[in-house]
């Protein structure tokens, strides 16, 4: 059933958010707008502030069904592997990166990360949002704090011990080098010097 589960986790993350609201509102597809990202910032660059909440919400919400409920009914049919919620968690961001519903063309995966943490261990989460935070309001690149935070994830994982240690630990790394790999466009951008910044978000930046 582990296995099942790590598919059922796949199958799920590749449901984008962002394609499935843009269905919703007349067959919108934001792959073809903005920076061609299938994903909430993406979203809220192109569409507004009401179509990236809904995309957001429904990226953080298969990130933690698949983290925390897909395990359970894996359960319900045997002992399972003490990493299985870890593995579907990361499926569940391979998912939304790769859509097999979506032409394997999605997003970047850190919303669902975020999802997954909040069910895998809210520490985790809150020392990842954190430096997302930080970076964005002292910096203004989002693409930047998405990939400092996610490499955020094994170091507290290792510090603070979070169990079970080594799949949360292998997870970590995972999911920091898949985000850092859909970001490839924003570090080529950042070094050109045409990254657009939060300006909203970035306090250090803003002018009196």
């Amino acid at each position: 059933m582990s296995v099942v589960a790590i598919v059922a986790a796949y199958l799920l993350g590749s449901v984008s958010g962002a394609l499935l609201v843009g269905r919703l509102r007349g067959g919108i597809d934001i792959r073809t707008l903005g920076s061609g990202n299938a994903g909430g910032t993406n979203a809220l660059r192109t569409q507004g502030i009401g179509f990236a909440l809904a995309v957001v919400v429904i990226d953080l919400g298969k990130g933690w069904i698949a983290a925390a409920l897909l395990p359970l009914a894996a359960a319900r049919f045997g002992a399972v592997p003490a990493g299985l919620p870890a593995a579907c968690a990361f499926a569940a961001m391979v998912g939304h990166v790769w859509p097999v519903w979506h032409g394997f063309r999605g997003g970047k995966g850190a919303a669902t990360l975020v999802g997954a943490l909040l069910a895998l261990s809210p520490l985790a989460l809150g020392v990842v949002l954190g430096v997302w935070l930080a970076t964005v309001a002292i910096l203004g690149f989002v693409g930047l704090a998405s990939m400092l935070a996610a490499a955020a994830l094994p170091l507290v994982v290792w510090f603070a011990h979070i169990g079970p240690r080594g799949p949360m630990l292998a997870f970590g790394v995972a999911a920091a080098l898949l985000v850092v790999v859909t970001h490839r466009a924003n570090i080529a951008r950042m070094r050109a010097g045409t990254e657009p910044r939060a300006r909203r978000l970035w306090l250090f930046g803003r002018r009196p």
